[in-house]
This record gives C-alpha cells, structure tokens and sequence, in this order.
C-alpha cells in the first residue's frame, strides 16, 4: 500500500464526486496542470487504487424496491463450502454486497429485489440452494438513511504533496 499525498487525496474526492469530469475540471480543482493530474490518474489506476468507473443508479427508478439485509450462516466451515458459497455469491446479481463478519452470523449480504414476493422467491431458488447454508436471518429495510459509494478519504493538510 503507497501512502496518499495530498494531491492524490483530491483527485481521488473528485473522481468519487463526479468521474465524468475531465482531466482539465479535475486539474483545474485540484490545483494541479493537466499533464500531471492524468499521470497522477494513471498511476492510481495502474496501482489498483482506482479500480474501475461506474454510474449511480436510483434503484426503486428501475424496479428494486425492496432492499434486504441478510445474515447468513453456513455449516460445514471447510475451506471447499466457504470457497463454493462465495464463488456463487459473487455471481448472483441480486446480492449486491456480501461480508464475511465475526459474531452471530458468518456473512451479511445487502440483496435488492423488486419486492417481497421476489425476495421470497430469491430465498427458496438461490440462497437455500448455496453451499452450507444452514440458516438465514432476514430485516426488510424501511427506509435507506445514507447509501454512499464514496470513501471517506482523508486529505493530508497543507503542502503541495509533490
């Protein structure tokens, strides 16, 4: 891991901010020139700092009105079961987000669906079917207080950051 200077931290909250500026507005915002801002960029790209770009969507505007968080527990723990079920569940478009947690439960998914129905569905056709699963604890979200892609980047103070 290479440390962020100052200037890496300001491209980084722009990109997150709006990626569809230019290098010119990111430059220009960042107190740098463009030539080193795209380099700046570059680097961060070729060091798997920025890993890719992406468009948020409002998920109930194309049909995902239900969000659901999903405590799950396996059994067998055998590294074969724990391999399986996460190759799966990478693959599964409806879960959005999957943790492998300490405490009650092994993993805790954020899955959106259209609805109950759908979730229900999901549940007997998807997640009872993934390897190991022994038990699921589901809360229906009522309501989304903050759901933020962003990382909160911490830019040193001061100086120019070279």
């Amino acid at each position: 891991m290479h440390e962020l200077d100052r200037r890496d931290a300001l491209i980084l909250t722009e990109l997150q901010r709006d990626s569809r500026q230019s290098i010119a507005q990111i430059a220009e915002r960042t107190g740098l020139s463009t030539t080193p801002c795209w380099k700046r960029l570059r680097e961060l790209e070729a060091r798997g700092v920025v890993t890719g770009y992406t468009a948020l969507v409002d998920r109930e505007q194309v049909g995902l009105g239900l969000c659901v968080i999903a405590e799950v527990n396996l059994s067998p723990h055998t590294e074969d079961t724990v391999q399986r079920f996460e190759r799966e569940v990478a693959a599964c478009p409806p879960i959005v987000s999957c943790y492998s947690t300490t405490g009650q439960s092994d993993y805790v998914m954020r899955v959106l669906v259209r609805d109950i129905k759908a979730y229900d569905r999901f549940l007997h056709d998807t997640v009872f079917k993934l390897p190991g699963v022994t038990h699921v604890r589901s809360s229906m979200v009522l309501r989304e207080v903050k759901a933020q892609g962003r990382l909160p980047i911490e830019v040193p103070a001061g100086g120019t950051g070279g």
